[in-house]
């Protein structure tokens, strides 16, 4: 019977953390609490390992919440249970919720359990078209039909900008399309992906990852594909599944905050796979995209939103289109609680929580906001310093560089002294800290959150 407190640890860590994470870190552990200890048991050293450097904080915070003080935390490992016979593939479930946490982050041997499509997040009907992304949604629209000349679709963007919304809506649209109950499809991000092949080769079952991901799907939808740069055996599984599939005419969907073409050491073959489709790039939305998107979304919550507000926040917030929605769905919460109307007053506090700007700060500023934010001076934000709060500081100003100005991936090396590749590198760290919802990922983004004109 599982432990009491121990369950209430695990709902603490499930409204915290990212789906995806949850599912295939946390679930998989016991636990036992024992006055002041909480004791962990993971199924294999793998698993022990990466909770033990990663997420041991945020499960420390999580029962401290519910112990009322910060326990002694033991993670052992538990009797390796015996291999199945068979795996079940990957083509007997609907995949269809966000990452595929349901189904795509269960260890291998277990079975895949079938979704709904109701599940998943987001469709083309609550997709607000603009100037920005009017590209990327056509092609994510039409990667379904005969008449779009490719099975492989490759979108970027920036954070926040739409890209795992279009994605999710392939899925959503081909599930809801298909000329067949069953439709294959594996949804999940790139760290995911790399996680079951390490787990399939520390078990012997690799050809059963194979098997699930070369010749048992439909439709492969891969978030943030950046993630296998350095990763040399992975690459190589990874460019043999899209071979794979694109043999067999299944469709595949990659997202990335990067252009191929800005990659670092990623195989020229994959990376020639990965150009091989159609391209497409999301940009930041003008103000009437956003204007209408606050539009939108308030109309889908059934509020009426004055048009003087509406354009207040699409003013205010101009480079996040999470932060923007997270925005309106504070003012309207807001004025729920306090039974009142959403008014001007109402919508410049809630603002004061948001980071708001009349333009995009220059990179100047973001350098000389990293440098106050970190007690730095510019020459040690430029120097060779590989101390944790100066590498901190500088992967953050190449994220903000990133995310607010139009500025390549080179020319921000050339402001901080670095190359195209360190850049890169960075930037992938923290975007990957802020998506895990880490600590150090919630420190970075209260962080960004202060910068302003």
């Amino acid at each position: 019977m599982i432990d009491t407190a121990w369950k209430q640890i695990l709902y603490s860590l499930e409204k915290s953390l990212n789906p995806g994470l949850f599912t295939v870190w946390i679930k998989p552990l016991q636990g036992r609490v024992e006055g002041n200890r909480l004791t962990l048991t993971a199924p294999n050293e793998f698993v022990a390992n990466w909770v033990r450097d990663r997420l041991l904080q945020v499960i420390r915070e999580s029962a401290a919440e519910v112990l009322g003080a910060e326990p002694r935390i033991t993670i052992n490992i538990g009797a390796r249970q015996p291999s199945p016979k068979a795996t079940p593939a990957v083509g007997k479930t609907k995949a269809v919720a966000e990452r595929a946490p349901q189904h795509m982050g269960l260890p291998l041997g277990q079975s895949l359990k079938p979704v709904t499509v109701s599940n998943w997040r987001f469709s083309f009907d609550d997709f607000v078209v603009g100037p920005s992304n009017e590209l990327a949604c056509a092609a994510s629209k039409s990667i379904g039909s005969t008449a779009f000349n490719s099975d492989h679709l490759f979108l970027s963007s920036g954070p926040g900008l739409g890209k795992t919304h279009l994605l999710q809506s392939v899925g959503n649209e081909l599930c809801r399309t298909a000329n067949r109950k069953n439709l294959r499809v594996a949804c999940l991000s790139s760290e995911e992906f790399a996680t079951r092949w390490v787990l399939a080769f520390k078990s012997g079952q690799v050809n059963q990852f194979k098997a699930q991901f070369r010749e048992a799907l439909d439709v492969l939808l891969l978030e943030d594909v950046h993630f296998f740069q350095g990763k040399e055996k992975m690459q190589e599984e990874l460019l043999c599944t899209l071979t794979a599939l694109r043999e067999r005419g299944s469709k595949v969907v990659l997202t990335s905050s990067f252009m191929p073409k800005e990659f670092n050491k990623v195989d020229d073959r994959l990376v020639s796979r990965f150009c091989s489709g159609f391209l497409a790039h999301i940009n930041r939305p003008d103000m009437e995209t956003r204007r209408r998107i606050i539009l939108d979304k308030a109309r889908r919550m059934q509020v009426a939103v004055p048009g003087e507000v509406s354009e207040l926040l699409a003013e205010r917030i101009t480079t996040d289109i999470r932060q923007l929605e997270s925005c309106l769905n504070n003012l309207i919460l807001k004025a729920r609680l306090l039974n009142r109307d959403v008014t001007m007053n109402l919508a410049w506090e809630v603002l004061e929580n948001y980071a708001v700007r009349n333009a995009s700060p220059d990179i100047g500023h973001i350098i000389d906001f990293i440098c106050k934010y970190y007690a730095l001076s510019e020459d040690e934000l430029r120097s060779k310093s590989r101390k944790r709060d100066v590498v901190l500081a500088r992967n953050t100003a190449f994220y903000l560089a990133r995310k607010h100005t139009e500025l390549s991936l080179k020319c921000i090396g050339e402001h901080l002294g670095r190359k195209h590749s360190t850049v890169l590198k960075g930037i992938t760290k923290v975007e990957r800290e802020i998506s895990l919802q880490t600590p150090l990922g919630r420190q970075i983004e209260n962080t960004t959150q202060r910068l302003t004109p």
